[in-house]
């Protein structure tokens, strides 16, 4: 099988591109969102990430608990969102190689905004065998595009949920 390296999905959230950017871009709120994610170790973790900012993901999948360390590399307000996974570890991401990078667009459509996110596999070096195996032991027997084609939806359906719950109390529906 071809492994594949690229996973994308996109979904239709009633707000604007500005709201839905302003969300996403404050990696200590990805763990409302997402199954494995949990936030950030970061001390300054109130506002959207700016370009160039570092911070330690926590994750958990199972009993397993890993933090990475990610590098913003893109931060265009209301258009794009994208940071750079480059290190990982148990307690500190000490193990630095290419891992991942995640963006996500943000376009204005009659409904709101289409929200795309975008995981790329930046293990490029590894042998696609090696990394098949790897998959396969680290996600219980699914390749990486395949856990993480689950992993966007459910993230992508519960952003939505929020957002729109957001915006229903504020508008006092």
């Amino acid at each position: 099988m071809t492994r594949v390296f690229t996973v994308s999905r996109s979904i239709v959230i009633g707000v604007a591109p500005d709201d839905a950017y302003e969300a996403v871009s404050r990696p200590a709120d990805m763990g409302r969102w997402s199954p494995e994610n949990q936030g950030t170790t970061t001390k300054a973790d109130d506002g959207s990430a700016a370009l160039g900012t570092t911070f330690v993901g926590r994750n958990k999948r199972g009993l397993f608990r890993w933090v990475t360390r990610c590098t913003v590399t893109a931060a265009d307000p209301g258009s794009r969102f994208a940071f750079r996974v480059h290190a990982i570890g148990i307690k500190q991401p000490r193990l630095r190689a290419p891992i991942a990078t995640w963006e996500y667009r943000f376009e204005p459509v009659d409904d709101g905004t289409r929200v795309t996110e975008t995981w790329i596999d930046d293990r490029r070096a590894w042998p696609d065998f090696v990394a098949g195996v790897f998959d396969r032991v680290a996600t219980s027997g699914s390749t990486f595009a395949a856990f993480q084609n689950r992993n966007i939806n459910a993230t992508l359906r519960n952003l939505k949920r929020e957002l729109e719950a957001n915006r229903r109390r504020a508008q006092g529906s």
